[in-house]
């Protein structure tokens, strides 16, 4: 039994209902609560009580239903910083010793772990708050391409908005973006509005995944337990972020043992809606173009690709000087001049594979193999799992 203790805010009706609904079919884990003062939301905190000591007095009492994780299931740090974040997540793990974490960073994870880069805002909040949000996701790597917000201030007015209102906040913040940079998903930054209950209708409407405050701060808290934190039919982020974070880790882990300048696993995984024609999970160099987002290749059509179906064995290239070559895009667009391929195989069939990119040709060593090699049995033991 996995037992994950909230701290919620006081004036929030939204997120325990909606986090009930979502554990509702899992015997295997109960949530507990706990609040502090919150009222209003406003960069001067005016009705909030923020502070380490309020947040540590909430903790010591989860602590006392001898929890698992300890969550602050608010987004203050958000626009508060997250080093506001790890303070209170640093002392209430001093006090508990129990691991903590926060909306917040959850909300940075799944971004993370999803490849975004360019994300839609969706909140409640005033357009002062959001500038401070997007000021501080920024220093994350998260540039905001577009936003929308409700301008409220007064948090139990957040939750009284009809799920109609809460889908049309998010595909506003979506559509609302200009310039080249397309959104690639849209976080609903609040976790007095449930977006749980309209994440299947707006994901399927935008094509992109919903990051909602809620859903998050539930994955995320049970991701640190080490319980499975996979909820079908909740979402892109519970259905799919288990075995993304899982993938993201071995695409870091591959390219930092190789030295090479991007890693990617591409999967196809129908009851989670993965394609091998996107990434599943990308690593990168400093610098390095992105090609996770890139959908314009049928993968399964490459020369490369259909040499690994026949061949089913790791794929060296030095140089592409010799066939298989790979598409002209990946040399042209994305600068790529040696590749390692590794294949994953599940019930007969090429199911994913890893790609090793180098922007220039280099000699792959034993050492760079056994990495890849090491990836790929990982991915086998993951992906029969699923």
């Amino acid at each position: 039994m996995t037992r994950i203790g909230m701290i919620v805010p006081s004036s929030n009706t939204a997120l325990e209902p909606a986090t009930m609904r979502l554990i509702a079919d899992r015997p295997d884990i109960t949530v507990h609560f706990t609040r502090i003062p919150v009222r209003a939301i406003t960069l001067t905190a005016g009705g909030a009580a923020f502070d380490v000591e309020t947040m540590l007095a909430a903790a010591r009492l989860l602590a006392d239903a001898n929890v698992d994780c300890i969550a602050w299931n608010g987004t203050a740090g958000s626009w508060l910083g997250v080093e506001y974040d790890r303070q209170v997540c640093a002392a209430i793990t001093q006090e508990t010793g129990i691991a903590a974490t926060t909306s917040t960073f959850a909300i940075l994870q799944a971004c993370h772990d999803f490849g975004v880069e360019a994300l839609a805002c969706a909140t409640p909040y005033t357009g002062d708050v959001v500038e401070a949000i997007s000021q501080e996701y920024a220093h994350h790597g998260l540039d905001f391409v577009g936003h929308t917000e409700w301008e409220l201030t007064d948090n139990a007015s957040f939750a009284a908005q009809p799920d109609s209102a809460i889908a049309d906040l998010l595909v506003s913040a979506v559509e609302s973006g200009s310039g080249s940079s397309a959104a690639q998903a849209v976080a609903l930054i609040c976790t007095n509005v449930d977006g749980t209950t309209v994440l299947n209708e707006v994901e399927d409407r935008l094509g992109i995944p919903v990051i909602d405050s809620i859903a998050a701060t539930l994955w995320w808290a049970l991701e640190l337990t080490g319980t499975d934190a996979r909820i079908p039919g909740a979402g892109l982020l519970l259905e799919q972020g288990p075995l993304r974070h899982r993938a993201k880790a071995l695409v870091t882990e591959l390219r930092e043992r190789t030295g090479c300048d991007r890693t990617t696993v591409r999967i196809d995984e129908p009851t989670l809606g993965l394609r091998v024609d996107l990434c599943a999970a990308e690593s990168r160099a400093q610098g390095v173009r992105s090609i996770q987002h890139d959908p314009s290749l049928d993968q399964r059509a490459l020369e490369t690709v259909r040499w690994l179906e026949e061949h089913r064995q790791t794929l060296v290239q030095p140089t592409f000087a010799e066939p298989p070559h790979p598409p002209q895009a990946l040399r042209d667009v994305y600068g790529v001049s040696a590749q390692v391929l590794g294949p994953v195989e599940r019930d007969g069939e090429l199911t994913a594979w890893f790609s090793a990119h180098s922007i220039a040709e280099r000699p792959w060593t034993d050492d760079d193999v056994a990495a890849m090699t090491h990836a790929q049995q990982a991915m086998t033991a993951l992906l029969k799992d699923q």
